[in-house]
């Protein structure tokens, strides 16, 4: 083994992990990635601890941390399911190389306590999918290394599913044995699930040999003694197993299957058998139910370590009766003991009491289909017997579950379990499929409670989970990694508080060694030295006080601490305080006392900068160990006084800490015993009071700037200072201080002072009226305390104040003036002014006018600048004017003297001058601007419409339109206001327009002020918002330039939409600004810092169709979103399509010449040029690639994912560019490719003329030489070998033609297995109710008889409506009817047909009154399951053979209507036209109806036909015009198909009935101007062989592509002499005027008759060889083609997401129902009964009838497609088991692998609507009231009375009888009253 070369096999684990889902460090999780994805299984070495993992042909082999240790590759191999190894390439054509899923991994070794054969040692079982699932044994050191394989397996030796879709589990167990060498038998016991493929008789579970293996014994072989499963059918009982594992005596099987007994549903069980029986003889099976239901087990583990072993189990929910799991999973748990009791009670039961228990139910029976009974054998069998015997029952099954209630339930499915033990409590991890790892603490109860999930490997199912050696790691497999995490991660918490909030069941505090760990690595674990985390109650040792919890910094004290939750301490446990990290402290604990003493102030660190005082951390240790903490603090009093410079007297006093004041030595001391001390307020309260402090300022505090002022402050308490003593005024003025001498003046109050600071000049820089100037007082540099609001207001009358109106406006406190002089004019104070203070002040001066114009309404607010513009608004009353007109001011919007804003008001007319301003009584102020008033006006606006959601850009024209300010004009559309989005000019504006209400016709205007003007005679129009229903293709590559299609409705309301594709970069990656700009070339917007929008054109082409040009993006970026923009209109494409519009990379197109780029490549005319490259197909088709050969196109010819095909010209084309040779671009997009130059091979040949002759006439002598000795042997040889050569090359022909015709069949399926794009017409031809009606209720009538009048004379009219008036009462009473219909029903001559009639009739005439006859119909049905209970049940309402069950068709008919016209009738009607359209893309037989394209073999023309599209050029008149219109056709097609295919398209989408008849038209032929020549099926051109008469095709007129035909009315000339055809099968003969021995024929002479003619042409011989079988591959393309529209019909009739019809459901119900009542509990039964009354009755008729809906034809080619799909659905609707072989027939076989999934659609429709709630019977009786009144009008009743009297006078004496008979009847003179009834219409007298 190499170590390195092994690592190149393994991919070792990149990145950081992702993020988890829970508490999880980043680097707890190791992963390892290794090859071999998915990987199924991982195996834990109990003695190594080393890991085996199994995957896709990989087998790796790695340590417990995750490291590679050896590697194996297992595949691929060469195999295939259907043979049988060794596979050989020539004995088995199917055998592929194949995947080698690993299916088995076990470890093999002998029991603890037992040791093997000498030199035998342990090994590892390793089992595949391919060569039939057999094993090899390999070597655990190196897994590369087999110690056993087989290359000639037996068949005894297939062991794993050869589908590694089939699950396979085994456990390896040791038994006694005495025929073995040394007594024991190592022996594997399998448990697989069915494969359909391979061998089919491997029993699901078997007995495999391991050891010994003396010859002829081999390993893994399934010998005849050593025991199987018997089963009587392997493919009903398909079990999935689980989980294998052995517990005690026995192993165990966990599986699930469908409970083949009971209810149908899937189960899971447990199988146990006895490991020492050999015969399975002990095998018992039980039922688990986890309530909740969840039924399918999905992982397993058992847990043997727990004090009551049990099993562990993962249940998911499964749909409904499916074994497909859902994501609502739960973890059940199951006692071994309660399991292994029920077990043996139900070997009990069956061996004693034949299977029944102590109530006389079923509780045990035989499962399996074998033939063995429960018996009744003595009490305590199972005692003797416990594993059984050959006289015993088996295999034993229980049909009472063990219960179980979920541990746990969640959303997502759980997939794995593993489980482990801690400190006595039971855990559970959980592996989920989405990658996460669950941990759920179990209680005792087997209750659980999930406590952490972490995301181990995002978005993979997390497929095995396992503990390792030491349960301290969990190891993860995932679908492509191993991951290994710790169970739990206790040592990363630091603190009691983190390690309980954990809430870990591992995990817990250990409190004396201060860490968070898991119990046993705590040396004191008790209950409270081990706080365990998961229990609430627990809490963290605390220290709840602190005695003193302040304390002075210079002072040491003794510390007490109250501690709680302090754990049991000895007495050599000796516990200290620390504080901080200074030496610890000793203490004396007494209870949950601690004492302690403080530190010395000197071994205190220092305080931190700018704070009084020191918090440290109080800590109790036990030894190193911190126990509890808490903070202690050492406050400092001088600092306090330090810290606060402006009032350190009162900050000490009034300080949270017991700080003193000393005022004699200004300091701040937490000593008490200083002389005159002020003490803390806490302790003398008010001492703040009696601080020395400047209180306030006595003088003015408003001090004008440059003026001589002088300070005056109130000082107090300053007496206890004694002494004399010199004060300073401090003033600080930015920042700098100004010392003033201060004197001193007593007061009356002793403890009051005045100081006097010497008059000053104050000054500051700052460009401000007022500054604010703080003060204080010093003594002897002492500064006094001072209230920190002390400061007086320093102003400057200048500062601001430029103009006289703006200093008057000053108020008068200020004391400033305007101050004139010789020089200038200023604001001063008063006091200061050298020059005369100005009592008013100038004019007004106005310097700017904003706007200078405005509308003749006035309404705009006009903005004056200038100076003296008075003082106050009310100065400015009246006299503002604007143009001569008054302009009134706006108060709110005046600053003093600058600005005045006004409103404009009204002037007469257009006009001009300027505005003027008068302030008091001065001259007014005259602007040097002109304003304008105008008149704007409003000419045209454009585009006139748009969309009602707005956004459209309107363009305004006019004139004047720029009147005022932009912000003045509002422009409106009807009532929604229309935003500017550009500079508005005079002439034009634009807007952009608001949403509406509604579509309407609304004025455009716009307001300027109080001005409004309107577009005259011009309205815009609101229509409806553009919708998109289609946009294809949905996708498109980086470089854009792909043209979307766009399909949808009022697309040309937008002016100019555009395709919009949100674009962000690449997680993880930045994209550069100048990357950014080289791609988004488009338009773009950037939203935010992430997300840019680049936007595409897009061209309106119609209302219904657009034109999208997808724009360029770049590789690094991410599409978030795709939509289009239509004004304010965002029609998302996902909300479109219901699909994501995708980006993929550029295609790559690799150059002509890869090798030699320079040289040209070389051509020869009449190929193609082959361009090879990558992802060519990637969201680009054919018809979209440009191929141009210099100035000429190559035409594209075929295209796929590699290659692209294009035919050049046959000469050479001119070059584009400077170059003498034409360059190949291919053009994609936006995608320009230049692929080299081409240069055509004109070249002469190399060989000379010369040597061309002499080579030809040497070659001609030795071909004459060869044919001279040929033809003398051959006169030699026998007459015997002449025939055989001639036979053998007759077969050889015969080869070769089925070969050549294969191959086309075969291109003919690719090429067809096509979606249909062209099958949809405008609109669905539903017919209506009446039509619908009448072909449900009276198929194959002509006449309409719901349609009809009453057909009798009018001198009896009156009476015989009396009469029929008289009936319809009758039959509204039930007892009546019913009598009536069984009477009828019981008469010899009441055929099948007058039944359904009769129905019908009824039907018609209870129309009205649908409840009624729904009761009517519910009683007969009772009474007809009365009749079918006691015989065949299955067979009820099979056919129609009497009258209640077409009663029940047409009610199903009517019930269903509304569903077929809102669900059902677009899928449906989509089949149709896809079929139509199928079939005429092929040719069709006239005369026998066979289409190449048909699902029926019988209607299948098995002839290899040559024929060739065309298109036709058809005149159609439009109105006036002649419009000419293309038609598709056949040049095989007759004239009457031409005309058929003709009138489809030009009447597309109109209704059959309303279009005129194939031979009421001729078809014309036009060609030049007088070409005139009409065509017809049969003339005299027409080709006759013998009897044979061939029908005229387009091919017999050699009619071209592309010629003009038109359809005219039929002359009678032609008419008469043509053959009126209506040939759609061989069994209709046509019929002939002239002639009658002739036979006309089509594509191919009926097989009927042998009259060929003898001479023919060498094609029609071979023809006449070929095998008719090799066209079946017709059958296939066709079915591929409509699969889509089959599937779409089926989802549409069996879908259960939208509520089912509420016919069907109660019908269902009450089916339901009478099952119930008469007992029959055979859910086959129910399902018969609810497929024959609404799949079988309902459906099935309208599949093969879609005329029955529609307004279309269905001709026999149609007919016979339906045929088969309907049979298709009657397939899927029997619950036999659809089997088919090699003779089945073809129609059966088309469908046979969708009949399955089309069965669960059906099983999951009647089970949807089983389970729903029931009680739906009210809103059936509201539906059916709602259906009589919306139909009962299109009914004709009185003809349907009419009729049904017909059948009661041909019964009458019948009838009259069996109503006299029924006392019923003679209570309420049912006789008499028909009696009169018979009177009135047949106009006779009786006898009453």
């Amino acid at each position: 083994m190499v170590l390195p070369q092994l690592l190149l096999l393994l991919l070792l684990l990149g990145p950081a992990p992702p993020a988890a889902c829970g508490r999880v460090p980043d680097d707890v999780i190791t992963r390892v990635e290794l090859r071999g994805a998915p990987l199924s299984h991982l195996l834990l070495d109990p003695r190594s601890g080393q890991l085996y993992v199994g995957g896709v042909d990989h087998l790796h082999h790695l340590s417990p941390t995750l490291l590679p240790l050896s590697h194996a590759p297992t595949g691929p191999r060469l195999d295939s399911p259907d043979c049988l190894p060794p596979i050989l390439a020539q004995d088995c054509p199917a055998a592929r190389l194949t995947a080698n899923h690993n299916q088995l991994l076990l470890l093999d070794q002998w029991e603890t306590g037992e040791t093997g054969e000498e030199g035998e040692e342990r090994g590892l079982i390793v089992c595949g999918s391919v060569l039939q699932g057999i094993c090899d044994r390999r070597s655990l050191a190196n897994v590369s290394e087999l110690l056993y394989a087989t290359s000639d397996p037996v068949d005894t030796q297939y062991v794993a599913a050869n589908d590694p879709r089939v699950s396979t589990v085994a456990v390896v167990i040791t038994t006694a044995s005495k025929q073995e060498a040394g007594g024991r038998l190592r022996l594997m016991l399998v448990g697989r699930g069915y494969t359909s493929r391979g061998p089919g008789d491997v029993p699901p579970v078997t007995a495999r040999r391991l050891a010994p293996t003396p010859p002829p014994r081999l390993a893994f072989s399934q010998e005849e003694e050593l025991g199987k499963l018997v089963v009587g059918s392997y493919s009903e009982y398909n079990n999935r197993f689980v989980y294998a594992f052995r517990h005690g005596a026995h192993a165990y099987f966990l599986l699930a299957r469908r409970d083949t007994r009971h209810r149908k549903e899937y189960l899971s069980f447990v199988a146990r058998l006895c490991v020492s029986d050999r015969g399975f003889y002990s095998y018992v099976e039980l039922p688990l139910l986890c309530k909740g239901g969840y039924n399918l087990a999905r992982g397993a583990r058992l847990a043997p370590d727990l004090a009551r072993p049990a099993l562990f189990v993962t249940m998911a929910k499964g749909q409904a009766s499916t074994p497909v799991a859902t994501d609502h999973s739960a973890l059940c748990v199951y006692g071994m003991a309660e399991l292994d009791e029920m077990l043996s009670r139900t070997q009990e039961v069956c061996y004693s009491q034949e299977g029944r228990g102590s109530s006389g139910l079923e509780e045990a029976y035989i499962e399996y289909a074998v033939s063995s009974v429960c018996l009744r054998l003595p009490a305590g069998s199972v005692s003797e017997y416990p594993c059984g015997g050959e006289h015993t029952p088996s295999p034993i099954a229980s049909s009472i579950p063990l219960p179980a209630t979920p541990t746990i339930t969640m959303t997502t499915q759980l997939t794995a379990i593993t489980t482990a033990t801690e400190a006595g409590h039971t855990i559970a991890l959980l592996g989920d499929k989405e990658g996460n790892l669950h941990k759920v603490l179990v209680g005792s109860d087997w209750s659980g409670k999930l406590y952490d999930s972490v995301q181990v490997d995002q978005g993979s199912e997390v497929r095995e989970l396992l503990l390792d050696r030491t349960r301290e790691h969990a190891y993860v497999l995932t679908s492509s990694k191993v991951s290994r995490l710790p169970v739990a991660w206790c040592e990363r918490q630091t603190g009691c508080q983190a390690c309980l909030s954990l809430r870990d069941p591992y995990c817990g505090w250990c409190v004396l060694e201060g860490k968070c760990s898991r119990q046993h690595e705590c040396s004191r674990n008790s209950s409270n030295h081990w706080l365990w985390s998961f229990e609430t109650t627990n809490q963290c040792v605390s220290i709840q006080s602190l005695e003193p919890a302040n304390q002075s910094r210079d002072v040491r004290v003794q510390v007490t601490l109250t501690v709680a939750h302090l754990p049991t301490l000895s007495e050599q446990d000796a516990l200290s305080c620390a504080f901080g990290l200074l030496p610890r402290q000793q203490t004396v604990v007494t209870g949950t006392t601690i004492n302690c003493q403080s530190p010395s102030p000197e071994l205190l660190p220092a305080r931190p900068t700018g704070s009084d005082h020191l918090t440290l951390p109080v800590s109790l240790m036990f030894g190193h160990v911190t126990i509890a903490s808490t903070h202690m603090t050492f406050y400092d009093c001088g600092a306090v006084g330090q810290l606060n410079t402006s009032s350190p007297c009162m900050a000490c006093v009034s300080s949270v800490w017991e700080c003193n004041w000393c005022p004699l030595d200004q300091t701040c001391s937490s000593d008490p015993s200083c002389q005159h001390a002020l003490h803390n307020h806490k302790v003398q309260p008010g001492s703040v009071a009696s601080c020395p402090v400047i209180v306030s300022l006595l003088s003015s505090a408003l001090v004008p700037t440059a003026f001589p002022t002088a300070l005056s402050l109130l000082g107090r308490n300053l007496d206890l200072f004694p002494g004399e003593a010199d004060y300073v005024c401090v003033v600080v003025i930015e920042g700098f201080p100004f010392y003033l001498n201060a004197t001193v003046e007593k007061t009356d109050d002793p403890h009051a002072h005045i100081f006097t600071c010497s008059p000053h000049q104050f000054q500051f820089s700052i460009k401000q009226l007022e500054y604010s100037a703080p003060v204080y007082l010093k003594r002897n540099e002492v500064r006094i305390d001072t209230l920190p609001t002390l400061s007086f207001r320093l102003y400057d009358c200048s500062a601001g104040q430029s103009d006289c109106s703006q200093c008057r406006a000053v108020p008068e406190a200020y004391g400033c003036v305007w101050c004139t002089g010789s020089e200038s004019s200023s604001c001063a104070f008063n006091q200061s002014c050298a020059g005369i203070p100005a009592d008013t002040c100038p004019p007004p001066h106005i310097t700017e006018v904003v706007p200078v114009s405005g509308p003749l309404e006035g309404g705009v607010l006009v903005t004056i600048w200038g100076s003296n513009l008075g003082v106050r608004p009310q100065d400015l009353e009246g006299g503002v004017s604007v143009v001569g007109e008054p302009c009134t001011p706006k108060p709110d919007k005046y600053l003093i003297s600058t600005r005045i804003v006004c409103e404009l008001q009204p002037a007469v007319g257009p006009k001009e001058g300027p505005v003027l301003v008068t302030v008091g009584t001065h001259r007014p102020g005259r602007s040097s601007q002109l304003f304008t008033y105008r008149d704007p006006q409003v000419v045209a606006v454009v585009p006139s419409q748009g969309p009602v959601s707005g956004g459209t850009l309107l363009t305004i024209q006019g004139q004047r339109l720029l009147t005022g300010l932009t912000s003045d004009l509002t422009a409106y559309v009807g009532l929604q206001p229309c935003s500017l989005v550009e500079q508005v000019s005079d002439s034009r504006l634009v807007c952009r327009t608001g949403p509406s209400e509604g579509s309407a016709d609304v004025p455009v205007r716009i307001v300027i002020g109080r001005s409004e003007r309107t577009v005259a005679d011009a309205l815009y129009r609101y229509l409806d918002d553009p919708v998109i229903t289609d946009a294809s293709p949905s996708e498109s590559f980086y470089e854009g330039g792909r043209v979307i299609q766009v399909i949808g409705s009022s697309l040309d309301v937008v002016q100019q939409p555009i395709i919009c594709v949100g674009v962000e970069p690449l997680p993880g990656q930045r994209v550069k600004r100048t990357s950014r700009l080289a791609f988004l070339t488009a338009k773009q917007q950037v939203f935010n810092g992430s997300t840019t929008v680049v936007t595409g054109s897009c061209r309106v082409v119609t209302s219904r169709q657009m034109e999208c040009v997808t724009p360029r993006l770049s590789p690094e970026v991410r599409v978030t979103g795709v939509w289009f923009q239509m004004d304010n209109v965002q029609i998302h494409y996902r909300s479109i399509k219901g699909q994501v519009f995708s980006y993929h990379p550029n295609p790559e197109l690799f150059v002509l010449n890869r090798e030699t780029p320079d040289v040209p490549y070389r051509f020869k005319p009449g190929g193609v040029i082959a361009i090879q490259g990558v992802g060519l197909t990637r969201a680009v088709s054919r018809g979209e690639v440009v191929v141009r050969l210099g100035d000429e196109e190559c035409e594209v010819k075929t295209l796929d994912d590699t290659h692209l095909y294009c035919e050049p010209p046959e000469e050479q084309p001119s070059s584009l560019t400077a170059l003498d040779l034409p360059s190949l671009t291919v053009g994609l997009g936006n995608l320009q490719v230049d692929l080299g130059v081409v240069q055509y091979d004109s070249s002469p040949s190399p060989i000379p003329l010369a040597a061309q002759l002499g080579l030809g006439a040497g070659a001609a002598v030795v071909v004459l030489s060869v044919l001279v000795v040929i033809l003398m042997y051959r006169r030699k040889s026998k007459q015997a070998l002449r025939d055989y050569k001639k036979v053998l090359l007759q077969l050889e022909t015969l080869e070769i033609n089925v070969g050549d015709q294969c191959r086309k069949e075969f291109t003919d399926l690719m090429t067809d297995m096509t979606d249909l794009t062209d099958v949809g017409g405008p609109s669905l031809p539903l017919l209506d109710f009446q039509s619908y009606a009448q072909r449900v209720f009276f198929p194959g009538q002509q006449g309409a008889l719901l349609s009809q009048k009453l057909d009798v004379p009018e001198t009896r009219r009156a009476a015989v409506e009396q009469g029929l008036s008289g009936l319809h009462k009758l039959l509204n009473n039930k007892a009546f009817l019913i009598k009536f219909i069984h009477t009828l029903e019981a008469q010899q001559g009441f055929s099948q047909r007058d039944r359904g009639y009769v129905a019908s009739l009824l039907t018609v005439a209870l129309h009205d009154k649908l409840e009624y006859f729904t009761e009517v119909m519910k009683t007969l049905l009772q009474h007809l399951v009365l009749q079918y209970a006691s015989k065949n049940p299955k067979l009820m309402l099979r056919r129609t053979e009497t009258v209640v069950e077409k009663m029940l068709t047409n009610w199903m008919s009517i019930c269903l209507y509304s569903f077929l016209k809102e669900v059902a009738g677009e899928p449906l009607y989509m089949l149709f036209r896809a079929i139509k359209y199928q079939v005429d893309k092929g040719p069709v037989d006239a005369v026998t109806g066979r289409a190449k394209r048909t699902l029926n073999d019988s209607h299948l023309l098995r002839e290899d036909i040559d024929y060739r599209p065309m298109t036709l050029s058809v005149l159609v008149k439009n109105d006036e015009d002649v419009q000419p219109c293309p038609v598709r056709v056949l040049d095989t097609d007759t004239i009457t198909q031409v005309k058929e295919k003709i009138l489809d398209q030009t009447y597309k989408g109109a209704a059959f009935s309303q279009r005129p008849s194939a031979h009421a038209l001729d078809l014309e032929w036009r060609s030049g101007q007088a070409g005139h020549l009409t065509l017809s099926d049969d003339d005299v051109t027409a080709i006759v062989q013998g009897r044979w008469k061939k029908l005229n095709t387009l091919q017999h007129y050699k009619v071209p592509d592309g010629a003009t035909v038109a359809l005219i009315p039929a002359s009678q000339a032609s008419t008469k002499g043509s053959v009126h055809q209506v040939y759609q099968t061989a069994e209709k003969t046509p019929i002939l005027e002239e002639e009658e021995e002739v036979r006309l024929w089509h594509l191919v002479k009926s097989s009927e008759e042998p009259d060929a003619p003898r001479r023919s042409s060498m094609r029609e011989r071979e023809r006449a060889k070929a095998i008719p079988e090799i066209y079946l591959t017709r059958l296939l393309s066709m079915k591929g083609t409509l699969q889509k529209f089959v599937d779409d019909v089926f989802v549409a009739i069996l879908n259960t997401k939208r509520p089912p019809p509420i016919a069907v459901r109660f019908f269902f119900d009450f089916l339901d129902d009478m099952a119930e009542k008469h007992a029959i509990d055979d859910p086959e039964t129910v399902h018969i009964w609810k497929t024959n009354s609404l799949p079988l009755r309902f459906w099935v008729n309208i599949l093969k009838n879609p005329q029955f809906v529609f307004d279309v034809q269905v001709t026999d080619s149609i007919d016979a497609v339906l045929s088969v799909i309907a049979q298709t659905f009657i397939d899927s609707c029997t619950t036999s088991e659809h089997k088919v072989g090699r003779d089945s027939p073809v129609n059966k076989l088309l469908y046979a692998r969708e009949i399955p999934r089309y069965k669960q659609m059906v099983e999951r429709y009647y089970s949807d609507i089983h389970s729903a709630a029931s009680g739906c019977y009210q809103e059936m009786n509201s539906t059916l009231t709602g259906l009589s009144g919306s139909f009962a009008s299109e009914m004709s009743s009185l003809v349907a009375l009419h009729e049904l009297y017909k059948y009661i006078n041909k019964y009458y004496d019948q009838v009259m009888s069996s109503l006299d008979e029924d006392s019923g009847g003679q209570k309420m003179q049912l006789a008499y009253r028909l009696q009169q009834v018979a009177a009135l219409l047949e106009n006779k007298v009786t006898d009453l």
